[in-house]
């Protein structure tokens, strides 16, 4: 067996909702085997702690067949597969303890994954942005972020005082928190001086660090304050010498204005057994799978560093020594989690007055997630009985010892966290409306985000132009796909989202988004791509135009196209509610779903109107909504109708729907290369985009509702289209249309020089009707050589490929026509000079 390519699915896709490892791979034709390795590569990430559960095996042919296998982590998902190929049939896989660091490395530490968790139970979307800690929750204007314990709105000074020991005693003692005495020292004299003056024993600390780094408690003797100096000051240029305090480490949890768990921590210790070595007795307990080289295991590894084996020096042992059967042995004073201590939950019975100090010290120093480092004989009696205080105020503090405390209840500190961030109910998303199909969903899309926008929201929208936030192009070229969707919801400044959905970034990576309120699917018609990427028939690609229905949530829509039946049958796979659209009052399934309560949007006596069972509401007269021009472009009144469908269930008001519709034109603007119609002395031209059948369909049957004498046309077929789908476009063409101007792009797709032109040759040929049919070098060339021979009376529509670049080249020869005041055939006469004749035929009409 081989990987022959694999497509990491990151969102709803084609197989699943899950996240999912597309493979090619190809074999002897044994599926049963294949099976085994994707069983296997499940098999081995739930090994190391990866949530998945989904795999599936397809046959593409007697060589080829597609793996499905769900991921948690990429990269962990895609090694598994590697490894599950590489040990076919065999019974051990060497490297799975790799496989497991590889886990443990990429995959969220405890504390963040807790938060992460914590959000996506409320129904809070989550996106890991970096490699490390830094997560997304929610969408565009409504998001928030963290990193690992921060939020966003952690306060920087607050961090910079937490690091500040000293500074942060200070302020604590201003108001009242009992903190210990202390000095700040520069070298290991003067750290000796102040230890004498504050009494014996002693705490030595870094001025600034967190995590326990370089702090050594109870030390009684010069040479013990000298070696914990030059360790604390290999950690920061300062140190601070404070009264060493008697009793139990307790870290207490703070967030938002109240305390939400507290720990009492033990310093990291060994059991003698008679036999082992100290050393030896750390080694076998850090072979504990709990204990981990970093935060993503519930305890640290043990060490036996230069703090340690002091400190059993002063135990008067050794690494070395061998302690008796039963006799504890601690390995450092601190009880810091991150040098292996463990931790006690004591949530339960900490005193009033101690949770109100440790608020107190967490809002003076300006934290709104904080651990407040507390030592203390007991922790269910005030800090004045016992004579405890605060030693330090810790940001973005580690939260597993409240997650998987060694004894006692773990905390949900993670919903905490979450709770402090969102107020109940708030899920943090914006209403996102998806937009698939194969005609119409740029221009869709456009008119729905202009009706939001003109309710006041500020709108992202996604379409093969660009990127757009409140009508602001930020990116350019075709951002159809999963990026751009990510982009726009990443957006601080976006209210609502609209995004064009099409087939190719579905297939590559899925959807950019896991719900949305509004997924509408204007048709599918006679397909486009097929024979691409494995979709090879009409159903296959309405399967990957129903990708967004499945992904409608509970209180959201399906907005389908009533007239194309694979579109219909789409409806069973929306979990919430079905809106459908059809110019057809009549139509059957209009009429039972209005039976049956459901709602639909239609024409009803020439307006667009919306109904439910017997109830109409008139929206407003087809006729006079500019981007139907006068009623004659019978697929934007489809467009219209699904847009109003849209906005009516994202609860838009009747005005707003109607002042928007009313407003959107499809001028070059508005809808660029979108039935642009333009005017030249008795002749009209049309832009417009539409490449494949449907779309043809569509433009013949609004043409024939302007009036001409000769219908001409531009047109090209892409490369990647089928033989059949080419012959056929070529055919429709040449049954609409008395002259043709064909041209060839550059980049063929994979064609031959030439061979697009054939295959169009062919299909008209097999056409009853005979137009004339003329060639030109490339796009603008073509459509340059079709105004040349423009005269009044000519109905001529071009296919733009090039929108932009074409939308450019015509409206400046029209304008140099008209300033030069020149006929359009003078300025353009090149063009018509490298024509080539293809087929003869018809000059008229």
């Amino acid at each position: 067996m081989k990987i022959e390519s694999v497509r990491s699915l990151r969102g709803p896709n084609l197989w699943s909702n899950h996240t999912v490892l597309e493979a090619v791979l190809s074999f002897d034709g044994d599926l049963a085997a294949a099976r085994q390795v994707a069983q296997r590569a499940l098999d081995l990430q739930q090994a190391v702690g990866s949530p998945v559960a989904f795999c599936e095996v397809r046959s593409i042919s007697a060589q080829q067949c597609r793996l499905l296998i769900q991921y948690s982590e990429e990269e962990v998902g895609q090694r598994a597969l590697e490894l599950a190929v590489a040990h076919q049939g065999q019974e051990e896989v060497a490297e799975l303890p790799t496989l497991k660091a590889l886990a443990e490395d990429v995959r969220l530490g405890p504390s963040t994954g807790s938060i992460v968790r914590a959000a996506e139970r409320r129904g809070i979307p989550a996106r890991r942005m970096t490699s490390g800690s830094l997560v997304q929750f929610g969408m565009g204007s409504r998001m928030r972020r963290i990193w690992a314990a921060e939020t966003d709105r952690t306060s920087a000074i607050g961090e910079a005082i937490a690091q500040d020991k000293e500074l942060t005693k200070s302020l604590l003692s201003a108001i009242g928190v009992p903190v210990p005495e202390g000095q700040v020292c520069t070298t290991a004299e003067q750290a000796w001086a102040a230890a004498q003056a504050i009494g014996l024993p002693v705490a030595i600390k870094p001025r600034k660090g967190n995590q326990g780094k370089g702090v050594s408690t109870g030390l009684e003797t010069k040479e013990a304050v000298t070696t914990a100096f030059e360790i604390a000051v290999a950690h920061d240029g300062q140190t601070i010498v404070e009264r060493h305090l008697h009793g139990a480490d307790h870290r207490l949890l703070v967030i938002g204005d109240r305390l939400v768990a507290a720990a009492r921590r033990e310093p990291p210790s060994i059991v003698g057994d008679g036999r082992s070595t100290i050393a030896e007795l750390v080694a076998r307990e850090n072979e504990n799978p709990l204990r981990g080289d970093d935060h993503s295991t519930s305890l640290s590894k043990l060490r036996l560093d230069a703090i340690g084996i002091e400190h059993l020096a002063e135990l008067r042992l050794t690494p070395q020594s061998v302690p008796a059967v039963g006799q504890k042995v601690s390995l450092r004073r601190n009880a810091n989690l991150s040098t292996g201590g463990s931790a006690t939950d004591v949530t339960d019975t900490v005193h009033p007055d101690v949770a109100a100090r440790a608020v107190e010290a967490a809002k003076m120093v300006g934290l709104d997630v904080a651990g407040i480092d507390i030592v203390a004989s007991r922790i269910d009696q005030p800090l004045e009985v016992t004579r405890g205080a605060i030693v330090e105020v810790n940001a973005a503090p580690g939260l597993r010892m409240h997650l998987e405390p060694s004894a006692g209840t773990g905390r949900a500190v993670g919903e905490a966290i979450v709770n402090m961030m969102f107020q109940p109910g708030d899920d943090a998303r914006i209403p996102i409306v998806a937009v698939t199909g194969t005609n119409g969903k740029t221009t869709t899309t456009r008119c729905i985000a202009h009706i939001l926008s003109r309710t006041g929201l500020r709108v992202g929208m996604t379409c093969t132009d660009g990127i757009y936030v409140e009508g602001r192009r930020i990116d350019t070229g075709d951002c159809s796909g999963p990026k751009s969707a990510r982009a726009v919801l990443g957006h601080p400044r976006v209210d609502a989202a609209v995004l064009e959905t099409a087939r190719g970034g579905i297939l590559r990576e899925g959807l950019g988004f896991d719900l949305c309120d509004v997924a509408i699917v204007t048709n599918v018609g006679e397909g486009d791509h097929l024979g691409l990427n494995g979709i090879d028939e009409i159903r296959d690609l309405a399967r990957v135009k129903a990708v967004p229905v499945r992904a409608v949530s509970s209180r959201g829509a399906a907005v389908l196209n009533a007239d194309d039946a694979l579109v219909v049958e789409m409806a069973k796979l929306c979990r919430g509610t079905v809106v459908y659209f059809s110019r057809n009052p009549s139509s059957p399934v209009l009429a039972a779903h209005r039976a049956a309560g459901g709602t639909v949007v239609t024409v009803i006596d020439g307006k667009i109107a919306i109904a439910r069972g017997r109830q109409v509401t008139s929206v407003a007269k087809v006729d006079q909504l500019p981007l139907t021009v006068g009623g004659r472009v019978g697929f934007q009144v489809d467009n219209l109708l699904a847009s109003v469908a849209a906005a009516h269930w994202l609860g838009l008001p009747l005005e707003a729907i109607r002042l928007g519709i009313r407003s959107f034109t499809s001028d070059v603007a508005s809808a660029p290369g979108r039935f642009n119609v333009l005017t030249h002395q008795g002749s009209t031209i049309v832009l417009d985009y539409g490449h494949n059948s449907s779309a043809l369909i569509a433009l013949h049957d609004a043409l024939a509702k302007f009036p001409h004498k000769r219908r001409k046309v531009v047109y090209t077929a892409a490369g990647d289209r089928r033989d059949v789908d080419i012959r056929r476009q070529a055919e429709l063409l040449a049954g609409f249309f008395d002259e043709i101007y064909i041209y060839e792009d550059q980049c063929t797709r994979g064609r031959s020089d030439g061979e697009i032109i054939r295959l169009m040759r062919e299909g008209f040929v097999a056409s009853q009707r005979k137009p004339r049919v003329l060639q030109a070098p490339g796009e603008m060339a073509a459509i340059g050589a079709a105004i040349a021979k423009l005269e009044p009376g000519d109905l001529l529509l071009c296919q733009v490929d090039q929108v932009e670049e074409a939308l450019s080249f015509v409206s400046g020869m029209l304008k140099q026509a008209e300033t030069s005041h020149r006929s359009l055939g003078s300025v353009t006469a090149h063009f018509a000079a490298a024509l080539l004749v293809v087929l003869g035929g018809m000059s008229g009409a």
